[in-house]
């Protein structure tokens, strides 16, 4: 294989594992870095961290490869998934396949030096939230509330991995992440509403029809308001809970860019849900320092 050929492969690869688009990741790794630093009081292990963030990275990849594995025959339909390596047959299935196991095989290396029973029993079930998400959006009338789940795992991980237990709050967390995730996958989904009718298939923008903005708000009112009672929880303060006033008002400025359903309007929501995320993880990190220096 010469250069540009194996320069093409490797960039198919890329676009596969969405390493273009890295703004899935970003969805996973706020929930997760929330819970390493309330788990550990503001102060997580730093292996413990760079080993959950290369994991989440390994991970996503992998479920985006499965995803598009699975979606392979509805992609050509859908106008903004048609180019994806396996819709557009740039990538085989086969391939897709081997890099899927390759990147579970590399994000279990990853995991192995935290040796907790614990640890190793919750990976197994995310990766098979991950694996069987695909499948769900032929019958589950919400499958967003399982992809909150799926992203939402880490949560779970990182209580394990830090504390050897999963505490109450670290389910609440969960909870708050599965609200979060059907706000922003609602807005993803009302971009292909059109072609997923066609198709057959299932989102929560279908299901809530009409009201599906309306939904979409109350999903972000939910999550602030979990997020508010684990705050008081951990005896988090100001800086937290000015963290979500802010968070809010960014759920309100998706309001006005998804109120009208323009499909291109919807997606700009959707991508700005990083600086919701990023918000939270600032309010909780940014609390703990403040405690820590001004107390």
């Amino acid at each position: 294989m010469n250069i540009a050929l194996l320069r093409e492969k490797l960039d198919n690869y890329e676009r596969l594992m969405r390493l273009d688009k890295p703004i899935g990741i970003l969805l996973l790794l706020w929930p997760t870095w929330w819970a390493l630093w309330l788990s550990a009081r503001g102060w997580p292990d730093w292996r413990v961290w760079w080993i959950f963030t290369l994991g989440t990275v390994l991970m996503r990849s992998a479920g985006c490869v499965i995803n598009d594995l699975a979606d392979r025959n509805f992609d050509p339909h859908v106008e903004r998934t048609r180019s994806r390596p396996l819709a557009a047959r740039t990538v085989s299935p086969r391939e897709a396949l081997v890099l899927f196991l390759a990147l579970v095989a590399c994000a279990v290396i990853v995991v192995l030096p935290l040796r907790s029973m614990l640890l190793a029993g919750l990976c197994a079930a995310a990766l098979f939230l991950a694996a069987s998400y695909p499948f769900t959006k032929r019958f589950l009338a919400v499958p967003q509330a399982y992809l909150g789940v799926a992203f939402g795992f880490g949560i779970p991980m990182a209580y394990a991995a830090q504390l050897g237990t999963l505490p109450a709050e670290c389910w609440w967390l969960l909870l708050a992440n599965v609200f979060w995730a059907i706000a922003y996958d609602t807005e993803y989904a009302m971009v292909d509403r059109a072609d997923d009718l066609k198709i057959g298939i299932r989102t929560s923008a279908i299901t809530f029809g009409r009201f599906e903005v309306m939904m979409v708000m109350l999903c972000y009112a939910l999550t602030l308001v979990v997020l508010a009672m684990i705050g008081h929880h951990y005896g988090l303060g100001g800086v937290f809970y000015a963290a979500l006033l802010l968070a809010a008002a960014i759920a309100g400025y998706h309001y006005t860019l998804i109120r009208e359903r323009l499909p291109a309007r919807c997606f700009a929501a959707f991508r700005h849900n990083n600086w919701f995320g990023a918000t939270i993880f600032v309010g909780i990190a940014g609390d703990h320092l403040f405690r820590e220096y001004f107390k």
